[in-house]
């Protein structure tokens, strides 16, 4: 169809020319474009310097010649035979003319005929026969753009005074041309030269520097294309293009621990929910017969539905706040540690009937944080404690701190304390120690408190408290500072 070609074509040639250079042509172009750009630059200036000085430096020792030429007639009494060629000794007048400046010289006679004719003939004008015949010496016509045979010439014409004639002077300016014209044309192809040459070097150049970003730019296809992050990164070099690699090396590295951490935390997940499923599922296969069983059974399994259903919700809660974790969005403000335990120590207080104490050391305990995750973990810390020390009687203390290194917040109770083997664990996921698995709770409560703390430049820890029970807590410096432990 006649007009369906250029609507196919014209798409195609569109993205033929929206293709873009690669940069390997660009670094290499725009280092020959550079080069281009100062050689001929200083090319032109030399050249133009060059060309100035030698013009200026002939045009002068001309005009001197034709200086010391008139001042000579003026002040001896000269004839043309005084400037003739047949000067045996070569001292007269004429050799005072030829030798600084290789001038050509031709002496006139009256009425502007030729007496010694110059080599080659000069030209001999009405301005020329006019002088010949004046009757002051010195005086002078010029003639800047004289052509002899094909060649331009500078020509003086000086009177020697009482109508005797005259010497005329030229200097061939052509020939200075033509050298300058030789080295404009090496400047320009020495110009060429180096362009070339820089091209050359910039295309080895942008290869060199460019074989790490392809590289790096097909590690990052082989990575999107297969979904693989644990690939080998090229980190080569100590520049921008390396520091690029180990940048993407570690946001590799980063990647998979956070698709590691997520499917563990997946697994986990779905391992602790089968536990208050399976027993929620079982208590619902009883209601079917709740009419069947004695009252004080169903008051249990009613209690039991309801306990089953509040750890599933917070189980659910817990799973999806350290699911957020750092993604959490309350902004960082200035936290009073101090004020947030007496704040938690209140609700504990009023949830739990134990008695909470807040012990502040310090003149100054804040720090820049965000107050919602860290009153959470605190809470955290205080209902482990309470878990754990069910019958007790002791007060459950509350410390918090000013370190050197931020903040310490701890959680003293005199509970059954933590093995020595549990101590680096319980901050783990769902981990519950053998003497914590018959009691309530899902094993997230210490794993926040270490997201918190990580999150707050800080690291949490745990230890067997003197006398008996435990002491958990963390120490934090603020949002933005750097994490001093791994987690």
């Amino acid at each position: 169809m006649p007009g369906g070609a250029p609507g196919h074509d014209g798409p195609a040639r569109a993205r033929r020319r929206r293709t873009p250079q690669s940069l390997r042509t660009k670094l290499a172009v725009s280092f020959a474009a550079v080069a281009a750009g100062v050689t001929a630059l200083v090319g032109f200036l030399s050249y133009d310097s060059a060309a100035r000085l030698v013009r200026v430096d002939q045009q002068a020792v001309f005009d001197e010649v034709v200086h010391g030429l008139r001042q000579q007639v003026r002040q001896q009494k000269l004839t043309p035979a005084d400037f003739t060629a047949a000067d045996p000794d070569h001292d007269g007048p004429r050799d005072d003319l030829t030798r600084p400046a290789g001038t050509d010289v031709q002496v006139l006679g009256p009425g502007g005929a030729v007496v010694d004719a110059g080599t080659p003939r000069l030209p001999v004008g009405a301005a020329a026969r006019q002088v010949a015949d004046a009757r002051a010496a010195g005086t002078l016509a010029e003639d800047d753009d004289a052509r002899i045979d094909d060649d331009e010439y500078r020509l003086a014409t000086v009177s020697l005074g009482g109508g005797r004639g005259a010497v005329q002077v030229a200097q061939e300016f052509s020939d200075t041309e033509d050298l300058l014209a030789e080295l404009q044309r090496r400047t320009i192809l020495y110009a060429g030269a180096v362009v070339a040459a820089a091209g050359l070097f910039g295309w080895w150049l942008a290869r060199r520097i460019t074989s790490r970003l392809v590289r790096l730019a097909q590690t990052a296809e082989g990575v999107a294309s297969t979904g693989r992050l644990d690939v080998p990164v090229p980190v080569t070099g100590g520049d921008e293009v390396g520091s690029l690699g180990r940048s993407f090396d570690r946001m590799l590295g980063r990647l998979a621990r956070s698709v590691e951490d997520q499917r563990r935390l997946v697994q986990d997940a779905g391992h602790e929910l089968r536990t208050p499923l399976t027993s929620l599922r079982t208590n619902i296969s009883l209601l079917r017969r709740i009419d069947e069983l004695p009252p004080a059974a169903r008051e249990e399994l009613v209690a039991d539905l309801a306990q089953e259903s509040r750890e599933l919700t917070d189980l659910v809660n817990e799973l999806v706040e350290l699911a957020a974790g750092k993604e959490d969005d309350e902004p960082a403000v200035a936290v009073a540690l101090a004020q947030t335990a007496e704040d938690v120590a209140a609700l504990a207080r009023r949830r739990s009937g134990r008695t909470v104490v807040v012990r502040a050391e310090g003149a100054d305990t804040t720090i820049t944080g965000r107050p919602a995750q860290l009153q959470r973990a605190l809470s955290n810390l205080v209902e482990n404690a309470a878990k754990f020390d069910t019958d007790g009687t002791a007060p459950i203390e509350i410390a918090v701190t000013r370190v050197p290194d931020g903040v310490r917040v701890e959680v003293l109770d005199r509970g059954p304390g933590i093995a020595d083997t549990d101590t680096d664990r319980v901050f783990d996921r769902f981990y519950r120690a053998p003497a914590a698995r018959s009691l309530p709770g899902s094993g997230l409560g210490l794993s926040i408190v270490r997201e918190v703390a990580s999150a707050h430049g800080g690291a949490p820890f745990a230890a067997r408290r003197e006398g008996g029970g435990a002491v958990i807590g963390f120490v934090v410096k603020g949002v933005g500072a750097s994490t001093r432990h791994g987690t």
